[in-house]
């Protein structure tokens, strides 16, 4: 797993709790897990085509138009 074995990511889960302390860890870890649950969503619920055609705004339209006389 990206050449980091058992060592050292004890070394990072002791680093981690040192910073944070363990009243955070939890909350840490619940805002982690929806993050990822919300991307994967999000990544699979994406539609087929995007449409990106703008949107005709009348008044902007024909301002552009008018502002050449």
């Amino acid at each position: 797993m990206f050449g980091i074995g058992i060592p050292e990511l004890v070394i990072i889960l002791i680093i981690i709790l040192i910073i944070f302390g363990t009243g955070k860890l939890p909350e840490i870890g619940g805002a982690l897990g929806k993050g990822i649950r919300n991307f994967k969503k999000a990544s699979h619920d994406k539609p087929d085509e995007i449409d990106v055609t703008p949107e005709a705004d009348d008044k902007s339209a024909g301002n552009s138009q008018n502002k050449t006389s």
